[in-house]
């Protein structure tokens, strides 16, 4: 039996536990509102993995990111070894590194997402979050759905360039 993340046997007549490990994997699509704080309820599912720390930085097409601690360290080691010499790489790790804040998420589930990031994607009463993998988006509900309209409309084209990448 699994109960909030730990993994229970019997053995004999007493209950033990052994913490179950799984790769945190984000997927799904979510509405969630914000409240006139700032704060966004997190989707259950997610909040365990999210409780470790979490950083929320601007996105690409003007969504927010939202990584794990453990993943926000890859990228941004990743981000560090970029040639800073390129005004597109220096770019790049601005739009990511200058931006990003550690949040917590609250005995509630929510995190509070700082006024200049919700700025940056606009974001208002309802939100989208959408799982993709290792990171978590956060859209504002009327440009998530101008987008996913468009990714739909153009899936045939989006999937012949992904089988291009050997995806």
């Amino acid at each position: 039996m699994v109960y909030n993340g730990i993994k229970w046997w019997k053995v004999g007549e007493m209950l033990v536990f052994l913490l179950y490990l799984k790769e945190s994997m984000f997927i799904g699509e979510y509405t969630h509102n914000l409240d006139d704080k700032g704060r966004l309820a997190v989707p259950k599912k997610f909040r365990m993995e999210l409780a470790k720390g979490a950083v929320v930085t601007r996105g690409l097409d003007h969504c927010l990111f939202l990584y794990t601690k453990s993943e926000w360290k890859k990228l941004a080691d990743k981000l560090a070894t970029l040639p800073f010499s390129q005004a597109n790489a220096r770019a790049f790790a601005r739009l990511m590194l200058a931006g990003a804040m550690d949040i917590s998420v609250d005995k509630q589930g929510r995190v509070m997402l700082p006024e200049y990031l919700r700025n940056y994607a606009d974001l208002k009463k309802e939100i989208i979050i959408a799982g993709l993998y290792n990171r978590l988006e956060l859209w504002n509900q009327t440009e998530w759905k101008k987008y996913s309209k468009n990714a739909e409309k153009n899936s045939d084209a989006i999937a012949e360039q992904m089988g291009e990448l050997g995806v």
